[in-house]
């Protein structure tokens, strides 16, 4: 599918993201608050977010990395996940905040919590720009939701097609239309 000819549906707006990341940030910090909060970034895709968040995050906070794969092709998961690159922090004893921009299948998530939880930390929740419940294979709720949606082929503030778009301040869905 060559998206750059297609039309491009907004699903949230720069403007929407900003509002939603303070909103969390806020949460996150009274939740947190007298807590050690380390923050590990699933990336690629999480980075934009996971850059905002932190942001807006008033308590002190420690950030990791973590790279997964559990995608074959661009669209679908294979059902299993790879760990490519593991946190590197010793994160015993903190209360570790998984940021990604989607939960899809839940998956990937799933793994990650399970993962992070082996390594001693003393709590594991998720926040997910985008939660897509109707794709869910396995039994998981994220903690913090920035959105909701509907299963749509989304791109842009982190999400890719082809390791493009990312860099798109929105987010916008990819219609079977022609331009």
């Amino acid at each position: 599918m060559d998206i750059a000819n297609k039309k491009w549906e907004t699903l949230c707006s720069k403007e929407d993201i900003a509002s939603r990341v303070e909103e969390l940030g806020r949460q996150i910090s009274q939740d947190y608050e007298h807590k050690k909060l380390f923050v590990v970034s699933l990336l690629k895709g999480s980075f934009i977010f996971a850059s905002d968040i932190v942001r807006s995050i008033s308590v002190p906070v420690k950030i990791g990395f973590m790279t997964t794969s559990s995608y074959e092709d661009k669209f679908e998961s294979k059902g299993s996940v790879s760990v490519l690159h593991d946190v590197k922090e010793d994160i015993e004893g903190y209360d570790v905040l998984i940021v990604d921009d989607i939960t899809d299948s839940g998956i990937t998530m799933n793994y990650v919590v399970e993962h992070l939880k082996a390594k001693k930390a003393a709590s594991v929740k998720s926040c997910v720009l985008l939660d897509k419940p109707s794709r869910r294979a396995v039994d998981y709720q994220a903690d913090y939701i920035g959105f909701t949606i509907e299963d749509k082929f989304v791109v842009g503030y982190g999400l890719d097609y082809s390791d493009y778009y990312r860099n798109i301040p929105y987010v916008f869905a990819v219609t079977d239309e022609d331009r």
